[in-house]
């Protein structure tokens, strides 16, 4: 029996020790990516396409490439170059040359090759060195580029934004950003060139997500959810923020996730009042409400749930009334969701919200005036013709987005409205994934419990990974 352990303990290490680092995606298929050029191909006529992928970081962490690179490609290696030019409807990917001292440390990458191009379905993968020789062909071409400043695990396009003219308005720290460096370098060998921005062109695409990627956020999703009820299950009071944080921490990274999709905003008590919130280090006292929006960074995709839920598993009478019509109202927006204009549906909405008013009983005047600034706010919306439900959810938390007129199926949105009694810092907010459906809409992150009783009662659970 011992030289049977033994043999198969021999079998499990061997395997394990010579398992390969995936060299390609598994995210998506290659086709995919490739349809995806196609159609950039389509839209830039005889222009050509250079977009340059994220650097190595200068740290011991995971290498995560950058959105719109890994949009296009799937290719997970630094300093990748890719050129897609309209004339020949040809892809060329320019990769580092093979490093045998990494390779024998990290194991293997992608390297140049007809093997790398059959792999990555990209016409040719040749070495990067080999890129500044092409650049100097592209003499007089329209050449696009990403303008954007790249955005990588929990980055985010607004985030991108606001940081970039921090970088700015800084004399000490203004300097070119990496994409606008690119450009004034491929510009000194593409001489003449007219430059224009690739970024509009891709978020459109962007915008409408395939089965495959919504099959991905779904999965993410999934992870969240099972993240929150986890924490849940193991809050108790005493706990600081952190320790309920790290509970999901574990989920992720049970779950295969690469990282996160943004930072953890666990808020407990008034702490929630900041919308942002992440500091993490109060304790959960017994009475207070708890706040948790999380979700992984799961093979390039996220997702954004928010759930509220009492620290010791039972709402007080003041919690559930306030807990209850914000809930009831939450539920009247949701409902009304289909393909179509925002406007048309925020009057469905207002018509089931001013329904519920009328037949709520309150006992707190301070409920009642928060509520119906709550249903205000979203009238005066629809009267402004504003229209918006939430914000975009893909690749990023939040996710790029173009104007649009109406919603269509396979955009996928989260709905966060928050009702707050500012002076007494209460704030009530849920959060759930909406897919627009040819139907109507399905959402994603309905498996995770929102009503009182079903919060309760999961809660009364013990928590599968042992936290209490």
């Amino acid at each position: 029996m011992k030289r049977l352990l033994f043999a198969a303990l021999l079998v499990a290490t061997t395997a394990t020790t010579f398992a390969q680092p995936r060299l390609f995606t598994d995210a998506l298929p290659r086709e995919e990516f490739a349809a995806r050029r196609a159609r950039v191909l389509q839209r830039i006529g005889d222009g050509v396409v250079v977009v340059q992928g994220a650097t190595e970081t200068a740290a011991y962490e995971p290498f995560r490439q950058s959105n719109q690179f890994f949009y296009l490609t799937g290719v997970e290696v630094p300093r990748a170059i890719l050129v897609m030019d309209g004339r020949t409807k040809s892809s060329t990917l320019y990769v580092m040359p093979r490093n045998e001292r990494l390779e024998r440390s990290e194991g293997p990458v992608l390297t140049p090759g007809p093997e790398a191009a059959e792999l990555t379905g990209i016409g040719r993968v040749q070495p990067r060195a080999e890129f500044v020789d092409l650049a100097r062909t592209l003499s007089g071409r329209t050449i696009y580029t990403t303008v954007r400043g790249e955005t990588r695990s929990a980055g985010t396009p607004d985030r991108e934004a606001s940081h970039a003219a921090a970088r700015k308005s800084d004399p000490w720290d203004n300097q070119p950003s990496r994409e606008e460096w690119f450009r004034r370098k491929l510009a000194e060998q593409a001489t003449g060139a007219r430059f224009e921005n690739l970024d509009p062109i891709l978020d459109e695409m962007r915008l409408i997500k395939s089965a495959g990627e919504i099959e991905l956020v779904r999965r993410a999703t999934r992870i969240a959810g099972e993240g929150i009820m986890e924490a849940m299950r193991s809050t108790q009071p005493g706990m600081f923020e952190y320790e309920i944080a790290a509970v999901a921490d574990y989920v992720f990274r049970k779950n295969n996730s690469q990282g996160v999709g943004y930072y953890a905003l666990v808020a407990a008590g008034t702490n929630a009042a900041w919308p942002h919130y992440h500091a993490l280090q109060t304790r959960a006292r017994s009475g207070d409400l708890v706040l948790f929006d999380y979700a992984p960074d799961y093979r390039y995709y996220t997702s954004d749930v928010t759930r509220m839920f009492p620290a010791n598993g039972t709402f007080t009478p003041e919690q559930k009334e306030l807990y209850t019509i914000y809930l009831r109202l939450y539920r009247a927006l949701m409902t009304s969701i289909r393909p179509g204009r925002a406007g048309d549906i925020l009057k469905d909405a207002l018509k089931k919200m001013d329904a519920v008013m009328a037949s709520y009983t309150f006992t707190n005047p301070k409920y009642k005036q928060a509520a119906t600034r709550f249903v205000d706010g979203y009238r005066r919306s629809a009267e402004g013709g504003r229209g918006s439900l939430g914000h975009m959810v893909g690749m990023e938390v939040h996710d790029v987005t173009v104007p649009f007129d109406e919603l269509k199926p396979g955009m996928i949105f989260t709905i966060e409205p928050a009702l707050t009694i500012p002076e007494d810092r209460v704030y009530i907010r849920l959060e759930d994934m909406i897919l627009i459906t040819a139907s109507g809409y399905e959402n994603l992150s309905g498996f995770v419990p929102m009503e009182v009783d079903a919060i309760e009662n999961l809660m009364a659970k013990n928590p599968a990974i042992g936290c209490r």
